[in-house]
């Protein structure tokens, strides 16, 4: 079960293309196109971001930055005919945390040996010229919460690229980056700006193993700043859009931000794949929506979604459900995969949570359909003897 939920649950792996739960659109079904059309290749091939990565990363001993973001995002610049470059505090050879170089997205990205060198190369943000560039892309990573904060050159580029009237936008734990960003009136770059970044919710569920050594939380700090924080449920994606500032919640709105950095740009997108992940996600976001459809979608079309994935959500969600109505939606994700999952301490959380909700009855149902594969299961025959 621990193996699953890690191989399932690193959502920081669910890098969503566009469900955004309030300033997003949703996108059809995998492999499918939007209807925005093709890019403008006259006027984005003069078009220059700068994707910044931490160069905090060590191998297990310090965490580092996402390489999932990091190929989404640069997928979308790319395929819009954008130059990149790539920088890092101390620039130089980065290193990602682990990450799955099967996934779809990764693919192509690791097979681009002109971007793989210059992540093999980062230049040193204090040698970057930000009238070079249109926008900047901050990639998160729980790394970027220790070096890009205290980067002195990086915050002045961040301030120049935008006060020319460039783009700036981050993901996830990138926007630690803006925190102590100042224009030159001294006010906090994002003062009064929509933002948000990784939750409290998100740090507390899925950050445990480096929460301690942060000096703060991004969310508290982005409001300390005078940001105004919105988010979504946890995981699901969200892109905050304020002119020429765009910020997501989590690798799950990696892709929108990046979509939208664009937008930002005065180019028009060119069409966007969905992958499996982020087409679950979204189903999972129209659940916890109210869409009375989303359910009948992910138990009557099984094969098109990522299921062990809706499960793990559901399990995940459940740890922050305050509401009767949060439970029993939490309940509902986790019996739509229940036979895909097929273990019993899954089982059991099923159990317990109708029980929470007076349907001992389902409850009981549910723990003898544990005990038929495995009579002994101690757990299942304890709770029995008190329903």
């Amino acid at each position: 079960m621990i193996r699953l939920i890690k191989r399932v649950t690193k959502f920081v792996s669910v890098c969503a293309v566009i469900v955004m739960s309030t300033q997003v659109h949703a996108v059809g079904k995998e492999g499918s196109t939007d209807t925005q059309g093709s890019a403008d290749k006259q006027s984005s091939a003069d078009k220059q971001v700068l994707m910044v990565v931490t160069s905090y990363g060590k191998g297990n001993e310090r965490p580092g930055y996402e390489f999932d973001e990091f190929a989404k995002a640069y997928s979308v610049f790319k395929a819009n005919g954008i130059t990149v470059d790539v920088a890092s505090p101390r620039g130089g050879k980065v290193q990602a945390d682990e990450y799955d170089k099967t996934k779809p997205f990764n693919v192509p990205v690791l097979a681009d040996k002109a971007i793989m060198a210059k992540l093999e190369n980062t230049l040193p943000t204090a040698s970057l010229d930000a009238a070079s560039y249109d926008g900047i892309f901050i990639v998160g990573g729980k790394g970027a919460m220790f070096d890009l904060p205290k980067d002195k050159a990086l915050q002045a580029v961040i301030a120049d690229i935008y006060q020319q009237q460039g783009s700036v936008a981050a993901v996830c734990h990138g926007p630690a980056a803006l925190v102590d960003v100042k224009l030159a009136d001294g006010s906090y770059l994002i003062a009064g700006k929509a933002v948000n970044g990784f939750t409290n919710k998100e740090e507390v569920l899925f950050g445990k193993k480096w929460l301690k050594q942060f000096e703060f939380m991004l969310e508290d700090k982005l409001k300390e700043r005078g940001g105004k924080f919105q988010s979504s449920n946890i995981m699901l994606s969200h892109v905050a859009v304020d002119g020429r500032l765009v910020t997501g919640q989590n690798p799950s709105s990696t892709t929108g931000v990046a979509v939208a950095l664009v937008k930002s740009l005065g180019l028009t997108p060119v069409a966007t794949e969905q992958y499996l992940d982020d087409k679950t996600m979204a189903v999972i976001a129209q659940l916890l929506a109210g869409d009375k459809t989303a359910e009948q979608t992910l138990t009557t079309q099984q094969d098109q979604y990522h299921i062990p994935l809706v499960g793990m959500y559901g399990f995940y969600f459940l740890k922050v459900a305050e509401q009767p109505r949060e439970f029993e939606q939490a309940l509902t994700l986790m019996l739509i995969a229940q036979e895909a999952i097929n273990n019993p301490m899954f089982d059991m959380q099923i159990a317990k949570t109708q029980h929470k909700l007076g349907k001992n009855q389902a409850a009981k149902t549910t723990l003898e359909h544990v005990l038929e594969a495995k009579p002994d299961y101690k757990p299942a025959l304890d709770m029995l003897k008190t329903l």
